[in-house]
């Protein structure tokens, strides 16, 4: 998800529609926070320890292939120990130059616009968890400050912290591209298109590429209690935080987190051709039937119980009694997306609660006290 230019369906830090619509130095071994579709992949040579493009297609498999593998060893495991939040080891003024691994078009030929999932090399001195953000500085110069660079854009982060490769060294974001059209011409209009999501959207293997952060606490996935719930609602690219939970309690074997609870997604898109990393979250429903719940809105092709479109609202009050009974057994509830899928959500969250003889802003505010309220809307 990103911070910065409306979109249908951003990346977290980058707008999403509602149809779908922070330098410490890392030492890689001893994972210390003090101080300062995948193509070719980069990688640290063993023996002279600089970095050079290598492929390595025996790790990074395409986004198909490793949504059919079983569990998945994970390395370097240093990455489980930190017990405080990694939090902007770059900064603004002195971002790290990462490179680009790959970017792969993930929506079908229907989607309105264009989404990207972009794999990053960080050689493992950016670490981060689950759930945080990266900003991305585009390169040139700011139009509104002659001579700076380009403003900071968030994204959220769509892998976990051992990455795609599975070796914590890389990063990937969940991408659409921003577009203007012209309401009267229905042309497009090159000037207004987003600087950042279009730059990522067009990289190249081997493109430099300068990130910040990682930033965020928010949206960190609580793992005290590997029995519990978590209910995941997401709008276009705002699921990108939620794939990472995701491959982390399905996908990675990490011998430190077995997850054994319940987890539910809800997504919504625009059309079938809008669903992003539908192949592994269906895979997951397959593997894990007792824990994972997968319920897809899509706005063009679905209508509510009343006859107007599909949002991701209308799914969450198809299942409000037991969605209202997981959150009073301690379930944490997720939202990712724009701002604007909030006030439907609450609406209807409001009037469900009214509904069983329930104050919603007496439960929300004991929700937000329990810390099982997570929310990053943009």
């Amino acid at each position: 998800m990103a911070l910065s230019t409306p979109l249908s369906q951003m990346s977290v830090a980058l707008p999403i529609g509602i149809d779908g619509s922070s330098r410490s130095m890392i030492k890689v071994q001893s994972v210390s926070f003090t101080e300062k579709s995948c193509g070719p992949l980069l990688r640290l040579d063993t023996v002279s320890r600089k970095l050079s493009l290598k492929k390595r297609s025996t790790v990074c498999m395409s986004l198909q292939q490793q949504a059919s593998r079983s569990k998945v060893s994970v390395t370097p495991l240093e990455l489980e120990e930190p017990k405080e939040t990694p939090l902007n080891l770059y900064r603004p003024k002195e971002p790290y130059t990462a490179k680009i691994v790959s970017v792969e078009r993930i929506v079908g030929p229907q989607a309105p616009g264009e989404t990207c999932h972009i794999v990053i090399d960080h050689d493992g001195k950016v670490p981060y968890w689950e759930g945080q953000s990266y900003g991305v500085i585009p390169p040139g110069e700011n139009p509104k400050k002659p001579g700076a660079p380009h403003n900071v854009r968030l994204y959220s982060i769509a892998s976990t912290r051992y990455g795609d490769s599975f070796d914590g060294k890389t990063a990937s974001l969940c991408v659409r591209r921003a577009q203007y059209y012209d309401p009267e011409t229905g042309k497009e209009d090159p000037s207004k298109a987003g600087v950042c999501s279009n730059f990522l959207c067009n990289a190249k293997p081997g493109d430099k590429v300068q990130i910040t952060g990682p930033s965020g606490k928010v949206m960190l996935l609580p793992e005290e209690d590997p029995k519990a719930t978590h209910i995941m609602i997401a709008t276009g690219t705002g699921v990108a935080p939620f794939r990472g939970y995701l491959r982390r309690m399905f996908m990675e074997d990490v011998p430190t987190f077995k997850f054994d609870g319940l987890a539910w997604l809800f997504l919504g898109v625009a059309n079938s051709d809008s669903l992003l990393y539908d192949e592994e979250f269906s895979s997951y429903l397959k593997d894990y039937p007792e824990n994972f719940r997968y319920d897809k809105a899509l706005s063009r092709e679905e209508k509510n119980k009343k006859g107007g479109k599909m949002y991701v609202q209308d799914k969450i009050e198809e299942y409000s009694d037991e969605i209202f009974k997981l959150l009073d057994n301690g379930a944490h509830i997720y939202f990712c997306g724009l701002k604007g899928m909030m006030p439907g959500i609450q609406d209807t969250l409001k009037r469900v609660a009214e509904e069983r003889g329930e104050s919603w802003e007496q439960k929300l505010t004991q929700l937000r006290k329990n810390k099982q309220w997570h929310v990053e809307v943009y």
